[in-house]
């Protein structure tokens, strides 16, 4: 199973700090969110998986094994720096990039050519990359991380500079890459993105994880005990009686219909429902699970 492990991985810029024993793995057929702020080790951590960056201390498995330059030819790599060569036709880059990670030359045209048809890009495969509007630029530089059929893909931002629609064909493409079985790593700053797409979240902050596990996971574990309240009518509502009803309550917002309760870590929900009931027909009881942005708010401080 090609499970990518990072373990203990610590790598500093003299007196600089990058990577502080960082540890996470990112499993097959899951797509992995890495999120941080400016700075974070995120890159760093990336070109340490890739080979271009050696490390200070820890390892990097693929499988339970350590990482070899001809296993990292098998990757798939979108640095944050574009490395493609903007005054070359683009059908003919992607079959030299299909060489360089050993394809033969037959195979290299055929992966070539699936991808720019199925990438929306066959009208422009002769172009110059630099004539290439920037989605269609960031376009070829997911067919440059796919053409040899990678066994795992690394990156970094690649959503940067997209409009919605592109965003959506591309993170759709990376959903398909996942589901055929191939571990997914990639940064963003866009967390309503990551939340959307990602199965698994790793959150680094001054080259320490803060927080990894499932997204699902993630949310549920950190959403303390906030619950929403709706009652029919909504102009029963009194959120002074709910509050009544569990010692330590607190109001954490009130808008339209309905209300947000913050209870102690150990009280019981159940006073806080019988008190809604009692004020009308209960239409929403439920835990109130906080978002990646909030999350990320919340570990990084």
């Amino acid at each position: 199973m090609n499970e990518l492990r990072v373990i203990g991985v610590s790598r500093a810029f003299g007196e600089q700090v990058a990577l502080d024993e960082v540890s996470f793995t990112v499993r097959p057929g899951r797509m992995t969110g890495f999120v941080g702020a400016n700075g974070a080790g995120k890159t760093t951590a990336m070109r340490i998986i890739m080979g271009v960056l050696a490390l200070d201390a820890g390892r990097v498995e693929l499988g339970g094994r350590e990482l070899t330059l001809p296993v990292r030819a098998r990757f798939g790599y979108m640095p944050e720096e574009r490395g493609l060569y903007p005054k070359m036709k683009i059908r003919e880059q992607l079959v030299y990039l299909g060489r360089v990670h050993g394809l033969d030359a037959a195979t290299a045209r055929r992966r070539t050519g699936e991808l720019v048809e199925s990438l929306g890009l066959a009208d422009r495969a002769d172009d110059l990359l630099q004539t290439l509007s920037l989605g269609n630029q960031q376009r070829v530089q997911v067919a440059a991380a796919l053409v040899h059929d990678p066994i795992l893909l690394v990156l970094d931002e690649p959503f940067s500079g997209l409009d919605p629609l592109a965003v959506d064909d591309m993170g759709g493409r990376l959903r398909q890459r996942a589901a055929d079985g191939v571990p997914v790593l990639f940064s963003s700053h866009q967390l309503e993105l990551v939340e959307r797409l990602c199965d698994d979240i790793v959150i680094i902050d001054r080259g320490k994880i803060v927080a990894a596990g499932e997204a699902a996971s993630l949310r549920t574990a950190r959403a303390g005990r906030r619950y929403r309240l709706v009652v029919d009518p909504a102009s029963a509502l009194n959120p002074a009686a709910l509050l009544a009803a569990v010692p330590g309550a607190t109001l954490d917002s009130q808008g339209g219909p309905g209300v947000v309760v913050d209870l102690p870590p150990d009280a019981d929900e159940q006073p806080l429902l019988a008190a809604a009931q009692a004020q009308g027909a209960v239409r929403e009881f439920a835990l109130v699970r906080p978002s990646l942005a909030e999350i990320f708010r919340e570990v990084v401080r």
